[in-house]
């Protein structure tokens, strides 16, 4: 049973860094390669390491020991240093390692430099990858060709301050109109206190508003993609996002420049009865004023007893192409990226599984990630899956066209018009 029709019944009873695009060797994928020998794995380094290299450990001692002649050398990489290291194992083989941790969002620039293998069939031959929720394996593919195992995921949800809406006999929000006239009602009965904490420079919080909307901000026609963030709907929903960036929910000065970060940061801190966060967002808040004071609901859609579609954020396992032990890699990856450590990766750091009937067993275990859990499950949706999303997040075009409308310097079409030529020129070059 899917979480959300276990919920239900339950009811009833009670950053992107760019790459240069070079071209390395795709040729192990051909063959199933080496079957002995050193097997080097590249993961991120985590600001507290010692859970996941001891998740980590365990598997490796596990593979080794039913693989006769096989070492497993891992190797943590800090994320900020990534783009360097990954840059120089797509042009040089020799340094590159079989396997690899990824963001999704990096996943169609490593693409468009061959680096990765396209493990496609593969995964279709692996029984568990049908339990795998289908919007979050999405976000592994590229032009309908998948390219590795989704190993964790990450939504955002609504967390809102139960002690004020109780003090101001509020209910939760049901629909994103509410959510601005609740945030509003906080506002005059609380002026310390902004509505809801969201930001100029918080894109995930302002995309579900434009899918929500029934809008999007690109399409794909064949290998070539084009703005649609200046139609109607995608209109309405960034209307609808800045709007709460106002002096009577959050005001401009404070909020036009205020990232996801420090959304979250701002309400951890007592500083606002909502905000729009992530489930990797509990520790920060469990750490702030608001510690036992807070609640969590998906974010609501348009019409009550809707889910805004949320960015499917997480990390990947690959293969490299280049690798000579190609059969042995993928081995590895499906070892840690499978049911049995991706609960243990859960137990250890908290991230949330990839796979639907592993979230509904933590859903029943630890109910705070319920409504993410939720949220993922309802459908999720993703940036456009191509080189070019880098040069338009790093121009920061959405964020840009948000703080023009709120601080009112261009009204929503201008804004919006700008936007699209901007990542249109992005799309082409």
């Amino acid at each position: 049973m899917r979480f959300r029709r276990a919920l239900a019944a339950a009811a009833l009873g009670a950053t992107l860094i760019a790459c240069a695009p070079p071209q390395a060797s795709n040729t192990a994928q051909d063959g199933q390669g080496e079957r002995t020998g050193q097997l080097k794995v590249w993961l991120f380094q985590e600001a507290s390491n010692g859970p996941k290299e001891a998740v980590v450990d365990e598997a490796t001692r596990e593979f080794e020991k039913a693989h006769d002649g096989v070492t497993v050398d891992v190797e943590y990489l800090p994320v900020d240093g990534r783009a360097t290291r990954f840059n120089g194992a797509f042009n040089d083989k020799a340094s590159a390692p079989d396997v690899a941790e990824f963001g999704n969002t990096d996943l169609a620039g490593y693409t468009a430099s061959n680096g990765f293998a396209d493990l496609t069939a593969d995964l279709e031959r692996w029984k568990d990858s049908a339990d795998l929720v289908p919007e979050v394996l999405d976000t592994a593919k590229v032009d309908g060709k998948a390219y590795g195992v989704p190993w964790f995921t990450g939504t955002r949800a609504l967390y809102y301050r139960t002690d004020v809406f109780t003090q101001l006999g509020l209910t939760p929000p049901t629909t994103l109109a509410e959510l601005a006239t609740t945030a509003r009602a906080v506002r005059a009965a609380r002026p310390d206190l902004y509505g809801i904490a969201v930001g100029g420079k918080y894109l995930f919080a302002l995309l579900p508003y434009i899918w929500a909307n029934g809008g999007d901000i690109a399409k794909q026609d064949g290998t070539a993609w084009s703005a649609t963030i200046d139609s109607a709907e995608a209109r309405d929903g960034l209307r609808q996002y800045a709007e709460l960036i106002a002096d009577d929910i959050c005001p401009p000065a404070q909020c036009a420049q205020l990232t996801g970060s420090q959304s979250v940061a701002a309400f951890a801190g007592g500083k606002a009865a909502m905000t729009i966060g992530g489930d990797f967002n509990r520790a920060a808040v469990d750490a702030g004023a608001v510690k036992g004071k807070y609640a969590v609901i998906p974010l609501p859609g348009t019409e009550s007893g809707k889910i805004a579609p949320a960015f499917a954020g997480g990390n990947l396992l690959g293969v490299l192409g280049s690798s000579p032990r190609r059969a042995l890699a993928l081995e590895f990856v499906t070892l840690l990226g499978g049911k049995d450590y991706q609960r243990k990766m859960y137990a250890a750091m908290g991230t949330m599984p990839t796979f639907a009937d592993v979230q509904d067993e933590i859903a029943t275990d630890d109910p705070f990630l319920a409504p993410f859990i939720e949220t993922a499950q309802a459908g999720t949706r993703f940036v456009p899956a191509t080189p070019a999303w880098t040069t338009i997040d790093a121009q920061a075009v959405l964020p840009t066209a948000v703080q023009q409308v709120a601080t009112g310097r261009l009204d929503v079409e201008a804004a919006t018009a700008a936007a699209a030529a901007e990542m249109n020129a992005a799309f082409s070059a």
